[in-house]
């Protein structure tokens, strides 16, 4: 239909629409333009004054035929401006025109008019076709394939679609870095749209747009299959501590099950650990399901996500999706500082008492100056109160404060306490208490900024009566892993309704923008969407609050029997939760953590000293170690860009798990050492994204001046692609007054007054 309009479109107008796309418009009148200004006028006054003379005619007749005489007499004016059309078009053989074919393993897909993508793609664009030789008459080509980055090929047929990633923006990039100096006219880009790479979209059009450089993008396959059932995403965290249970979210496609449901199942290491239902949704084909990871052993686990294909599907590789998991042992040691002596304080501890994975150093106020330490390391540890220098308070990982006033801490330690979230990159939980929050005088100092919930000034709630309140998880909150309450997702939502309420004594003020309300209450006076448990990310740490003041409750209500764990697990995950992501002085990424053989790995490495400052000077290295043995060394060189920034690429040849143990050296004695894993696979994770994304290839097209073509009109880029800026280009000034639109209008309007004066019998 495309090329029809086009073909239409370019005869009625002389020249092909990109032509008027990329062109100026300009005139060049045949008579000085007052001339012609003057004559337009005499001719709209002429046309009044004979028009208005015809008295014995309705008003209605000499207004359609005053107007069509007038219309035709201004088009003949309007041509004698001679209007025009100044376009620029690449001088031919003086431009390079890229072309970048889709090598990833989606390719293979066999839905191009009974073949696979690839054969299309390469009958279509191989040396022989017409469109191919027209191309070459016109520019000096260089062709390339790309999967995770470009790489030169001679032609199409050298494509073989082996690659398990696409990285659009990185190819696109690599391209214009290799033809670097050259007069780059456009880039072609063939593929089907999937695209999961890691660098930026944006950056990689601003700098093709920067350089006036268009890119035409030709679309290959289906864009909707009748029937597939297929993952589109997985949440699911990169690390857990020992012990501990997490929540893998999975988005299923869902096409052509009919009312059928279909099993999903999540393995570590080959072993089935849990498994779901996928049923079809009642509105759409996109339906969400939770998997509840348990706890696993210290180690890296390999995970998989797994549903069973339908009959007849076309794509059955993006019924599975894997990654790793690191789960390490701890422990990790937290502060929890109280002003005063009250339930919450010993059966938190002890909640947690038999975890090994954490431990909760106890800061009580038993009177002025005077102190309760509990789960110290040796005598001096917290003797004088709360830390009062960044080493002390940064060696823990997360930082509790119970039903304490901001008096207790001196403008300095309030500071640091800001400085531990956003610097240290630490996690910071408030408890409710009448000591708390605004009750406590938290307004306006420097940890008011750090909570997700608003502090007050002013009237507070610290005289009043405690408000009954009971728990509801939200959305976020019902698949959060710290609230996972029982075995599963339903036993676990069943458990929270059947929870005895708690109290609240704090006016919680309002969420703030980018924070998340994980459980709600709703208090016996009617009030609902109370924010009893929200948290933020703020800076490098993230802060929380947890507006109850009696969780105790949950062990000691006289229905909750001897035997429930419900308060134990409760806090047990929540402090799991405050430690999981909180960074080390040195920590190593592997991005991305999953790859196919032969495509490169950047490992970036964060180094700090204890009191997290950033180490311009240090000496990074990583040693490499595939599954077959054999080691690589590398040296991370320090980032122009970032503070305490280091990077190295390797590139993996073998299938399997490679270990990075990387080190950091400051000065002589100071070490530091860390150890990551990456999982090289032949998986096709490209082809999780199976049907022609066209979106993303008109969004590539349209930011950068180009066009979009499906694969069976591609021979139309041939013409649009010689419009262009970039390159070295020539402009040309093309007539207009000639073009049969004109000539066809002109007629038209004459006809239709001899047809108008025909059918009023006025001929």
């Amino acid at each position: 239909m495309g090329s029809w309009l086009d073909t239409i479109g370019t005869w009625l107008f002389k020249y092909p629409p990109r032509a008027f796309a990329r062109g100026e418009f300009v005139v060049a009148p045949v008579l000085p333009v007052v001339l012609l200004s003057a004559a337009a006028i005499a001719f709209v006054l002429l046309v009044l004054f004979t028009h208005s003379r015809l008295r014995t005619l309705p008003l209605r007749d000499r207004a359609v035929l005053g107007a069509l005489r007038l219309a035709a007499l201004l088009l003949v004016v309007a041509c004698l401006f001679r209007p025009g059309l100044v376009t620029a078009a690449a001088v031919p053989q003086r431009n390079v025109l890229a072309v970048l074919y889709d090598d990833s393993r989606s390719m293979r897909i066999a839905d191009a008019d009974s073949s696979t993508r690839l054969a299309a793609v390469q009958r279509t664009f191989a040396d022989s076709s017409a469109l191919m030789r027209s191309l070459a008459t016109r520019f000096a080509l260089r062709r390339f394939r790309f999967a995770a980055g470009a790489t030169p090929v001679r032609s199409a047929g050298e494509v073989q679609a082996t690659g398990t990633r696409s990285d659009l923006a990185q190819s696109l990039q690599d391209a214009r870095d290799d033809l670097e100096g050259m007069p780059l006219a456009g880039v072609v880009l063939v593929s089907d749209g999937a695209d999961n790479g890691t660098a930026s979209m944006d950056d990689a059009l601003l700098a093709l747009r920067a350089r006036r450089v268009p890119v035409y993008t030709v679309g290959v396959g289906r864009e909707r299959f009748d029937r597939d059932i297929a993952i589109e995403r997985v949440q699911a965290p990169r690390r857990m501590l020992s012990g501990a249970a997490g929540v893998v979210e999975v988005d299923v496609r869902v096409r052509g099950l009919g009312r059928n449901a279909v099993p999903l199942t999540l393995e570590a290491d080959g072993r089935v650990v849990a498994t779901e239902t996928v049923a079809p949704p009642a509105r759409g084909d996109l339906t969400t399901v939770r998997v509840r990871v348990p706890p696993l052993p210290v180690g890296v686990h390999r995970l998989a996500v797994r549903v069973a294909p339908l009959a007849s599907e076309i794509v059955t590789q993006n019924n599975e999706w894997q990654t790793s998991l690191e789960v390490r042992g701890g422990p990790d040691r937290v502060l929890y500082v109280e002003g005063e002596p009250r339930p919450e304080f010993a059966f938190l501890r002890r909640a947690v008492n038999d975890d090994s994975a954490v431990v909760v150093v106890g800061l009580m106020r038993s009177a002025d100056k005077k102190y309760l330490r509990l789960g110290v390391r040796d005598s001096l540890e917290l003797l004088n109160g709360f830390p009062t220098t960044r080493d002390e308070l940064f060696a823990y990982r997360a930082i509790i404060l119970g039903s304490v006033e901001a008096a207790f801490f001196t403008g300095d330690q309030l500071r640091m306490l800001a400085d531990f979230v956003s610097v240290r990159g630490g996690a910071l939980l408030v408890l409710g208490g009448r000591a708390s929050l605004a009750e406590g005088g938290f307004a306006g100092t420097p940890l008011s900024d750090v909570l997700p919930l608003t502090v007050a000034r002013g009237e507070v709630n610290a005289e009043g009566p405690a408000t009954e309140v009971q728990l509801r998880p939200t959305r976020a909150g019902e698949v959060h892993p710290a609230l996972q309450l029982r075995e599963s997702l339903a036993g676990s939502r069943q458990r929270w309704d059947s929870l005895p309420s708690l109290t609240i004594v704090n006016r919680l003020g309002a969420l703030r923008a980018g924070a998340t309300m994980l459980l709600s209450g709703r208090s016996t006076d009617g009030r609902s969407d109370i924010p009893i448990l929200s948290w933020q990310r703020y800076g490098r740490g993230m802060s929380a609050v947890f507006g109850a003041q009696d969780s105790w409750l949950w062990r000691m209500d006289v229905n909750t029997p001897v035997e429930d764990r419900t308060h134990q697990t409760f806090w047990r995950q929540m402090i799991r939760w405050l430690v999981d992501d909180v960074p080390a002085p040195f920590a190593v990424t592997a991005t991305p953590a999953r790859v196919a053989p032969g495509e490169p790995v950047v490992l970036r490495a964060q180094v700090a000293t204890a009191e997290f400052a950033d180490i311009n000077d240090a000496t990074v290295s990583a040693t490499v170690t595939s599954p077959t043995g054999t080691s690589e060394l590398l040296s991370l060189e320090w980032s122009l860009r970032d503070d305490g920034s280091y990077s190295a690429t390797f590139t993996p040849r073998d299938t399997g798990r490679y270990t990075v143990d990387a080190l950091a050296r400051t000065g002589r004695d100071s070490v530091q050492a860390v150890t990551t894993t990456v999982l090289v696979d032949e998986r096709g994770a490209d082809v999780a994204q199976a049907e022609l994304r066209t979106p993303l290839l008109r969004r590539i097209a349209d930011e950068t001046g180009g066009r979009y073509y499906p694969l069976d009109e591609a021979a139309r880029l041939a013409d649009d692609a010689t419009f262009t800026n970039a390159g070295v280009t020539v402009r040309e000034a093309k007539d207009l007054w000639d073009m049969p639109a004109v000539f066809l209008v002109l007629a038209v309007m004459l006809i239709a007054e001899w047809s108008y004066r025909r059918w009023r019998g006025l001929a």
